[in-house]
């Protein structure tokens, strides 16, 4: 078994100290695709928010590695507006990943630009990133979104529903890409989607949430006739 990159034991998440969902104990291998699956306000998002660290876990605990060194996080938002006012183009915004490593007030260095350049190329969005972002499509946004969290060498990389809104060809064209750069790059990805074909497809660890319980296994075992009516059935009764 791969190294693990995070552990959580015992977590309970939610807001003002109440749980909305409790007993979480399982762990994301480094190199890994995970996907999160459940229905809307199953506490996917809150989930999310507690492994960034943007939400502090009402009981339990985060581990991070072996030594607990907490690990570089390149997050991908379901979408990202910005006021119109300021024209930013698709590399302005890709360009945000490395302000995490050069610090505050300062500029990019060359460096760090050409960088960036790579990681639009990597996500095939270098042919639109001199256009402005707000006037891109979906999937392009989500393409310049994908450079931007790569622009911050994550060691894991986390995206939240990053199909939403953007139509078939484009979404089955993003997952195909993430699936790549997990293989090549041995990233670690953790994904929260809707949809089950791609997940069957693509990961390889699941963490299915459904009104404060969680189960977590394999594709071949959450996926299996019996699982997938036990979890419909509950959904739906």
């Amino acid at each position: 078994m791969s190294n693990p990159l995070i552990t959580l034991d015992h977590l309970a998440i939610g807001y003002d100290g109440q749980a909305v969902l409790s007993g979480i104990s399982l762990t994301i291998a480094c190199g890994s695709f995970t996907a999160i699956l459940g229905a809307n306000g199953t506490g996917k998002s809150t989930l999310l928010k507690t492994l960034l660290g943007l939400q502090p876990p009402v009981t339990g605990v985060v581990r991070f590695g072996a030594e607990g060194v907490k690990p570089v996080f390149g997050y991908v938002p379901q979408a990202l507006q910005f006021d119109p006012l300021y024209p930013l183009t698709g590399f302005d915004v890709a360009l945000m990943g490395t302000f995490g490593r050069v610090g505050p007030a300062r500029f990019p260095s060359r460096a760090e630009r050409d960088f960036v350049r790579e990681c639009l190329h990597a996500t095939a969005a270098d042919e639109f990133a001199d256009q402005t972002f707000s006037q891109l499509s979906g999937g392009q946004k989500q393409r310049i979104l994908i450079a931007r969290a790569l622009a911050t060498r994550p060691d894991l990389l986390v995206l939240d529903e990053p199909t939403a809104g953007v139509d078939v060809a484009a979404t089955h064209s993003l997952l195909e890409f993430i699936s790549q750069i997990h293989v090549e790059r041995k990233l670690t990805v953790l994904l929260v989607t809707h949809d089950l074909p791609l997940v069957r497809k693509h990961a390889q660890q699941i963490v299915w949430l459904h009104n404060g319980t969680v189960q977590s296994g394999t594709v071949a075992e959450l996926f299996t006739p019996e699982k997938m009516s036990e979890m419909f059935d509950l959904e739906v009764g």
